[in-house]
C-alpha cells in the first residue's frame, strides 16, 4: 500500500514508537490522526510533525480503555479526518514485576490496555475498511509473544493474544473476501522508554541486540505496509528463537533461553520515567 494521501490512526501516538511512526508517515504524505492520553505530549507531537508539512496532522485525547468515548472520538476523526485507510494498535502498558506481588490494577490494566483497547479500535475502524474493501491494520506485539518471559507474565500473555488475534483476523478477513491487510509487529527489548534498563545476557544481547531507538520500529512498521507483509520482527534474529523452539525438545529449548539471559532481562527494568 502507498502512505500518500492516506489516513491512518495511531494509538499512543504522542511519543516512543508512535510518535516515530507518525514522523515516517507524514514523510512520506500521510495523514495522521494521534491518539493518546497526555494532552501537553499530543500538542508537542503534532507541533513537531507540522514543520514537515506533507501530511495533515489530528490529535484527539483519547483513553483507547474507555470504549464508548472511544467509540465517539472514532466517527470524530472519521469526521474531520477523512476515511480511515490505515490504523495503527500502539498503546500499550508495563509494570514489570512477579505475578504474585503485582496487584490486580496492575494486571487488569495491563490487559485493558495491550488487549481490550486494539479490540475496540478495531471495531470502530473495520467496518468502514471493509465498506471500501481497503484498509491495513497493524498490531504492535512483541518478541515476548515468541516466548514467556519472567516478570513480564501479564504483559506476554497480552502479547501472544495480539499475534493469534491477528493472524485469526487476517483469514476472517480472506475469507470474506475483505482486501483488508493485517500484521503484527514484534519488537525485542528498546534501549529506552517503556522497557529502559531490560536487556538479555551476555550470550542473549550477541544474538538479539538491543534496538537502539523506536525509529526502527516505524521504519519496520512502514516497510510492512509498503510490501504486504504479514509480520516483521525486529531484530531479525528472533526468527532463530521461533525456528528453535519449534525444532527442539522443550527443556533444551529450554535450557538456551537460560544461557541467553532471558529468566533475569527484567532485573533491571526501570520503564519510561
Amino acid at each position: 500500500m502507498k502512505l500518500k494521501n492516506k489516513n491512518a490512526v495511531i494509538t499512543g501516538g504522542a511519543k516512543g514508537i508512535g510518535f516515530a511512526t507518525a514522523v515516517r508517515f507524514v514523510n512520506e504524505g500521510c495523514n495522521v490522526a494521534l491518539f493518546d492520553l497526555d494532552a501537553t505530549e499530543l500538542h508537542d507531537a503534532k507541533k513537531k510533525l507540522d514543520e514537515f508539512r506533507n501530511g495533515k496532522v489530528f490529535i484527539y485525547l483519547a483513553d483507547v480503555t474507555e470504549k464508548t468515548k472511544l467509540y465517539e472520538i472514532a466517527k470524530q476523526t472519521e469526521a474531520e479526518m477523512g476515511s480511515v485507510d490505515i490504523l495503527i494498535n500502539n498503546a500499550g502498558y508495563v509494570k514489570g514485576g512477579n505475578f504474585l506481588e503485582q496487584s490486580d490494577e496492575i494486571w487488569e490494566k495491563t490487559i485493558d490496555i495491550n488487549l481490550r483497547a486494539f479490540i475496540y479500535t478495531i471495531r470502530a475502524f473495520l467496518p468502514g475498511m471493509n465498506e471500501r474493501n481497503e484498509g491495513f491494520i497493524v498490531n504492535i506485539s512483541s518478541a515476548s509473544s515468541t516466548l514467556g518471559v519472567p516478570g513480564l507474565s501479564i504483559y506476554t500473555a497480552t502479547k501472544w493474544a495480539v499475534w493469534g488475534f491477528t493472524e485469526s483476523m487476517r483469514f476472517e478477513s480472506m475469507n470474506a473476501n475483505k482486501n483488508v491487510r493485517w500484521a503484527s509487529i514484534h519488537p525485542s527489548y528498546i534501549r529506552t522508554g517503556l522497557f529502559a534498563g531490560a536487556k538479555l545476557g551476555f550470550l542473549g544481547n550477541l544474538i538479539v541486540p538491543l534496538l537502539k531507538d523506536h525509529d526502527v520500529i516505524a521504519k519496520a512498521i512502514l516497510k510492512t505496509i509498503k510490501k504486504n507483509k504479514n509480520i516483521m520482527l525486529r531484530p531479525r534474529t528472533l526468527k532463530i528463537g521461533i525456528f528453535l523452539r519449534g525444532i527442539l525438545p522443550d527443556k533444551l529449548f529450554q535450557a538456551i533461553m537460560i544461557l541467553m539471559g532471558v529468566p533475569q532481562s527484567m532485573n533491571n527494568w526501570k520503564g519510561r520515567n
